[in-house]
């Protein structure tokens, strides 16, 4: 078929994810959402997105924001420092056609910094 000459190739970009609390999330108690680092394949950076928060649905989280940060090439452009772990999780993102959560920073209410 011709369609499978057209296809473009998956990337694997580095994605931001700020998630919210909901039942059932899995989140520390005091929690007041986390921020979630992924690495996510897609044809291009929409979809790479699409997919995060289609995943992070199914596994019980509310991804209220995403930002993006490119792929490894975008990355390295921009002066990052990547290190060999971060590059094999990138490799099995795109190895896998898969979303990696790579780190989870859990965020806690600053209510009690005011009184």
């Amino acid at each position: 078929m011709t369609n499978e000459k057209t296809k473009r190739p998956q990337r694997v970009f580095t994605l931001l994810v700020q998630v919210g609390r909901k039942p059932d999330d899995g989140l520390p108690d005091g929690a007041t959402g986390a921020g979630l680092l992924c690495y996510s394949s897609g044809v291009d950076e929409a979809e790479a997105v699409r997919e995060t928060v289609k995943i992070l649905k199914e596994a019980g989280l509310a991804p209220l924001d995403v930002s993006g940060y490119g792929t490894l090439e975008d990355r390295e452009k921009l002066g990052h420092e990547i290190g060999e772990e971060e590059r094999e999780l990138m490799d099995r993102a795109l190895a896998d056609n898969a979303v990696i959560v790579a780190e989870m920073t859990p965020f806690y209410g600053e209510e009690d910094d005011e009184a």
